[in-house]
């Protein structure tokens, strides 16, 4: 049985994210995220006093790989298709996003 959230609750929730909501919207994420805790109550549930512990997915296929230096970009080749790039300083300029 999904988990009922109030509308209060998506409020709060929004106004963590800087979300500006109307009612329609509101309404439908109280929905939707009340499903998705209705699932991981679910989840929880699920008896794994028989599985070990795991310390990687990856066991099976290890990521791992010794570093071996490589040759790479220069500055110039990792600007040359950058919207505003800043050459002599060697940085990406990226619009300001906070405050």
């Amino acid at each position: 049985m999904p988990r009922e959230l109030t509308p209060a609750d998506v409020v709060a929730v929004a106004a963590l994210a800087n979300l500006e909501l109307d009612a329609n919207e509101i309404e439908l994420f109280a929905r939707q995220l009340g499903d998705i805790l209705a699932y991981a109550d679910e989840v929880q549930q699920v008896d794994t006093r028989s599985v070990p512990p795991t310390a990687s997915v990856l066991a099976r296929y290890p990521a791992d790989r010794p570093d071996e230096v490589r040759p790479s970009l220069g500055p110039e080749a990792a600007l040359a298709n950058a919207p505003d790039p800043a050459p002599r300083a060697g940085l990406f300029r990226v619009p300001r996003v906070i405050g």
